[in-house]
């Protein structure tokens, strides 16, 4: 006896969903394939919204509690659309004690925004992250992809600033 499984059609006519079709088509639309399938959307569309997280559901067969709880439980995986630019500041011990703290504030007093926010006109996100596994360079922060070592509060800042300003 065979079963079928019908699987959904995408939420929209949006090509990207294309790239996440290969990836669970890539991977037999099972389960095991779930944290790549949801980088897939995470890469194609910037974020996991309620109508993608149903979908991946739906598609690999799994309950819509599972996918949510992964997507939940990595760090790495975000469920509001993301800024322009991203600035991760290492929070571990060492960069605590070293001053990662004043960097949160300071980002805070510039640009009003807390770990997990994006400024309303949508050009910086700023996450914190327990670790980035390089204490010697603490307080240590990773904007746009870009490591910095050794920061302090004004000169994350007047870096963020450049970046945002630069595209101006």
């Amino acid at each position: 006896m065979t079963i079928k499984v019908t699987k959904p059609a995408p939420p929209s006519d949006d090509k990207r969903w294309k790239l996440v079709d290969v990836t669970m088509r890539r991977n037999g639309y099972y389960g095991h394939a779930l944290i790549e399938t949801l980088h897939s959307v995470q890469d194609a569309f910037g974020y996991l919204d309620d109508v993608a997280m149903q979908y991946v559901a739906q598609s690999l067969g799994l309950p819509l509690s599972r996918v949510y709880g992964v997507a939940t439980f990595y760090h790495l995986f975000t469920l509001k659309p993301m800024g322009k630019h991203t600035c991760v500041v290492c929070t571990g011990t060492a960069c605590y004690i070293k001053g990662a703290g004043q960097l949160l504030d300071a980002i805070y007093d510039r640009f009003g925004v807390r770990v997990g926010e994006t400024t309303p006109d949508k050009q910086l996100s700023v996450m914190g992250a327990r670790c980035l596994g390089a204490c010697g360079l603490a307080p240590a922060a990773v904007l746009d992809g870009a490591w910095l070592a050794n920061q302090r509060p004004e000169q994350l800042v007047k870096r963020i600033e450049e970046v945002i300003n630069d595209e101006h």
